[in-house]
């Protein structure tokens, strides 16, 4: 069982990195890349055990949205691919920074956004909370991936 669980927020941004395919699988790693591309982040799992360099799931001891968006494409946890392409070319780093890292504020103003384009976004947070509930059961361990200098 996870010791801390992410802001849900985070749920969606997990959603955008599956929709924008900022996701590269391998066998025992993944690569994923900032919705900004100006990072690059590295997931690695043996059994139960993920590791990442994220910010979130580095220092402040949660999955953050790499590790999340892992275990959604391993199947760990549930996902939807027309969600995930709803959530596409979201500017997370520029929003979450505006809002000072105020995560509910951003997904705020991108849910709020989404909706006056006309886009129904009830099976979007639909699916975060079943992701969020699913996430609260699921037994792994999450660390810090070692920084490469």
């Amino acid at each position: 069982m996870l010791k801390k669980l992410p802001p849900v927020e985070k749920i969606y941004e997990a959603f955008s990195a599956i929709g924008d395919e900022r996701v590269e699988m391998h066998e025992d790693h993944a690569i994923i890349r900032s919705s900004d591309a100006s990072k690059q982040y590295t997931v690695e799992w043996d059994g139960n055990k993920y590791t990442s360099d994220d910010s979130a799931t580095f220092w402040q001891g949660y999955p953050g949205y790499p590790v999340i968006a892992v275990l959604m494409l391993q199947g760990r946890l549930s996902m939807d691919e027309d969600v995930c392409r709803k959530m596409k070319g979201i500017a997370w780093k520029s929003i979450n920074d505006a809002h000072k890292r105020d995560y509910s504020a951003a997904l705020s103003e991108v849910m709020n956004h989404l909706e006056a384009c006309g886009t129904d976004t009830s099976d979007i947070r639909k699916l975060a909370d079943i992701v969020n509930e699913q996430l609260a059961l699921l037994d792994i361990e999450t660390g810090r991936k070692r920084k490469k200098k």
